[in-house]
């Protein structure tokens, strides 16, 4: 359809994408659907949970970007999609999946959506979220410690083993291909305004 506006919000671990992301569903609700790239994590169920462990979860093989491209494609022709639910606490796939209905607005987050180009010639605003990275660091530690199960001890060896360089090799090259980079996320009250404003003169006139 093209009714449909496509919002790639990408950044590094940390950087403020789903403060942006949510602050964007929050003001239009149903009008918007988000899909995070960590929902098409691999599912990887046939490994042992020692070995799944034990992956980089922050190389781009890592995900099924070829069934987020499916299911954006679907959406914007108008089609439901059912989207996987990635357990952080197994290191795999749920069997459960969630139905989505197609929106005007399609908001894709993720630190490696950039990276693919047949993703990013997709989406119609690609939006690069910038924070420093000892921001990044405490942010991502707490939201583990708290919300994934993980120890202080694991967060940080992973950080240190894969984030960071996988980081500097694909995350930070891939915001050469925004259109904005905006600092600090759904924080930059400044840039937060401009992206809802596009938003809603995109919705007012389809």
């Amino acid at each position: 359809m093209d009714n449909t506006i496509i919002i790639g919000i990408a950044g590094g671990t940390g950087s403020g994408k789903t403060t942006l992301t949510q602050k964007i569903k929050e003001t239009f609700e149903d009008q918007v659907v988000v899909l995070s790239h960590d929902y098409y994590y691999k599912s990887n169920a046939h490994l042992m949970f020692e070995e799944r462990v034990k992956l980089n979860y922050d190389h781009p093989n890592a995900f099924d970007t070829d069934l987020l491209i499916d299911h954006i494609r679907k959406l914007k022709e108008g089609e439901s999609i059912w989207h996987p639910i990635y357990s952080f606490v197994e290191h795999t796939r749920l069997a459960e999946k969630i139905k989505v209905e197609p929106t005007k607005v399609i908001v894709v987050e993720g630190i490696l959506i950039f990276e693919n180009q047949e993703l990013c010639d997709l989406m119609d605003i690609k939006v690069f979220v910038d924070t420093d990275a000892d921001v990044r660091i405490i942010r991502r530690l707490l939201r583990d410690v708290k919300d994934r199960g993980r120890d202080m001890d694991s967060v940080i060896k992973q950080y240190l083993g894969t984030v960071k360089p996988m980081h500097e090799q694909f995350v930070d090259p891939s915001k050469k291909r925004a259109d904005v980079i905006i600092p600090e996320g759904g924080f930059n009250s400044v840039a937060l305004s401009m992206i809802l404003e596009r938003i809603r003169n995109f919705i007012a006139n389809n």
